[in-house]
C-alpha cells in the first residue's frame, strides 16, 4: 500500500507500508544474518538467541538490517501502482513507524523520467545535400597510394626537407634534461611537422655523424605544463640519412596496388568509392542535423543524474578505447596536463544533449506510435551477427530481455530517424535557427 505525492521537479515522494508480517520475518533473517556480529558471554558467536541479543544490544539492535532487508518489494510494487518510471534510486527521507506490532511505514523520494514537449519534428528545414569529388582529389588519393609504397635508401650527404632520419637526442630546460626529451634511434622525417616548431627546419644541412644544438621554445599550447612556452636546448646527432625513392605511377604500379589494370581505371573506382563515401557522410549528417534540431525545438526539464550519469558512461568508453590501445586513464591524464574533473566538464555539454535526443526520440515514438515489430527486431539480430561475424543461433540463444529491448530501442530510433528525414524539406539557403520562444 502506498500514498503518491508529486515534488518540484519532477520529484515522487511515496509513502509506502510494509506490513507487519513481511517485518517479522525480515527481523528474523536480520537475525540470522548478522547474529555473529554481537559477542555475548556464555554463547558460542552467532549461537545467541535473538531474545538474548536484543536484551544486551537493545530491542531495537536488528530494525536496521530488518528494513534493508524489506523496503525494496514493496517499492517496487509502489513503482507499478503509479506506473512511474524513476531515473535514480530512491531516497529513504522519513521512517514514521517501524515496529514488530505495526509494522513499517517510511516515505521514500525518487527523480523520475522528466517530461517532454515536443516542438517541430517533422517538415524541419534542411539545406540541399551537395557533395562532389573533383579529379585533383582523386589525383591526391593516387599520391597517397604511391606515398605507402615509398622507399629509403641510405645517402652520404647532409640532410635535405623530405629526408627521413635516425637521430639521437637529448632535451634541456634551464640545463636539466627533462621527463620524455631524450631518445635513441628515432625516426624524423624532415618536413612532417612531426616535432616542435622549428626543430626539424635546424636539422636540414647537418651530415651523418654530426652533432647540432637545437633551440626551439615549447607553444604555449603544449600539453605539458611543465614545459608550456620553456626554452629548450637538444643536443642532436644525425646517424643517418636516407632519400625518399618514390614508384612512377603506371599501369605496372596499379596493378600492384589494386585489382585494376590501369590508371584511368584506378581513378574511375576511385572516384565513385570517394562519392559513395561523401554520400553516407552526407546522410549521417543529415540525420544526425535533423535530430538535433527536433532536439532543439523541444522542451524538457533534464534533471542533473541523467547527465551525470552519460558523463560516467562517457568516461567508461574512452577508459576502454585507451586500454585497447595499452594506456591508462591516470597516464593520459598527466600526459595531457588534465584530471578527471575537467574532463567530465569537458564532456557534460555533450551528454546534456545526447539526453535530450534519446528524451525527445522517445517522445515522438508514443506520439507516432512507432512500434518495432518482430521481423524488424529479428532482421536487426541478424545484421549485428553478420557485422560481428557470430553464429545467429548463438546470438540469439543468449540474448536477455534487456538485449532484445536494446535491439527494439534501435528499430524505433531508426524508424523515427527515417520519419524525420521523409518529411524534413530542403532549401537552397541555410535555414534560419529557430527562434526561443
Amino acid at each position: 500500500m502506498s500514498v503518491l505525492e508529486m515534488k518540484e521537479g519532477n520529484i515522487a515522494r511515496l509513502t509506502i507500508t510494509v506490513e507487519k508480517d513481511a517485518f517479522v520475518k525480515a527481523l528474523n533473517d536480520a537475525y540470522h544474518k548478522t547474529a555473529g556480529r554481537y559477542p555475548v558471554p556464555g554463547f558460542r558467536k552467532g549461537k545467541a538467541p535473538r531474545k538474548v541479543i536484543e536484551t544486551n544490544y537493545g530491542a531495537m539492535v536488528f530494525y536496521d538490517e530488518a528494513f534493508d532487508l524489506c523496503w525494496a518489494e514493496p517499492y517496487d510494487a509502489a513503482i507499478r501502482e503509479h506506473d512511474l518510471t524513476p531515473v535514480d534510486r530512491p531516497s529513504v527521507v522519513d521512517i514514521p513507524k517501524m515496529s514488530e506490532a505495526e509494522g513499517v511505514t517510511y516515505v521514500a523520494e525518487v527523480q523520475l523520467k522528466p517530461e517532454v514537449t515536443l516542438g517541430q519534428y517533422k517538415g524541419i528545414a534542411v539545406k540541399k545535400l551537395a557533395y562532389t569529388v573533383t579529379d585533383e582529389e582523386v589525383d591526391e588519393a593516387l599520391k597517397m597510394e604511391q606515398q605507402k609504397q615509398v622507399r629509403y635508401e641510405d645517402v652520404d650527404r647532409p640532410v635535405e626537407n623530405g629526408d627521413r632520419i635516425i637521430l639521437d637526442y637529448c632535451g634541456k630546460v634551464d640545463g636539466v634534461a627533462f621527463e620524455g626529451g631524450t631518445a635513441e634511434d628515432q625516426t624524423l622525417d624532415i618536413g612532417s611537422g612531426t616535432f616542435i616548431p622549428g626543430f626539424e627546419e635546424q636539422l636540414v644541412g647537418v651530415n651523418p655523424g654530426e652533432e647540432k644544438d637545437i633551440n626551439v621554445t615549447f607553444p604555449e599550447e603544449y600539453h605539458a605544463e611543465n614545459l608550456k612556452g620553456k626554452a629548450a636546448v637538444f643536443t642532436c646527432k644525425v646517424k643517418t640519412v636516407q632519400k625518399k625513392e618514390l614508384p612512377e605511377i603506371d599501369d605496372e604500379f596499379i596493378k600492384d596496388i589494386s585489382e585494376q589494370d590501369t590508371v584511368a581505371e584506378w581513378k574511375e573506382n576511385k572516384k565513385k568509392e570517394l562519392l559513395e563515401a561523401r554520400e553516407k557522410a552526407a546522410k549521417n549528417a543529415r540525420e544526425n542535423e535533423l535530430l538535433e534540431k527536433a532536439a532543439d525545438n523541444a522542451t524538457v526539464d533534464i534533471p542533473a543524474c541523467m547527465v551525470d550519469r552519460e558523463v560516467q558512461y562517457m568516461m567508461q568508453s574512452f577508459g576502454y578505447q585507451l586500454a585497447a590501445s595499452g594506456l591508462k586513464m591516470d597516464d593520459y591524464f598527466k600526459y595531457m596536463g588534465t584530471d578527471r574533473e575537467k574532463m567530465e566538464a569537458m564532456y557534460r555539454p555533450d551528454a546534456q544533449q545526447r539526453v535530450k535526443t534519446e528524451l525527445v526520440i522517445e517522445a515522438i515514438r508514443k506520439a507516432e506510435n512507432v512500434i518495432a515489430s518482430d521481423a524488424e527486431i529479428d532482421a536487426a539480430i541478424e545484421k549485428y551477427a553478420q557485422q560481428n561475424g557470430m553464429p545467429l543461433d548463438q546470438l540469439k540463444e543468449n540474448l536477455r530481455d534487456d538485449d532484445k529491448a536494446y535491439f527494439a530501442d534501435q528499430v524505433s530510433a531508426n524508424k523515427i530517424i527515417d520519419l524525420l528525414v521523409e518529411t524534413a524539406v530542403e532549401t537552397d539557403e541555410e535555414p534560419e535557427a529557430p527562434k526561443a520562444e
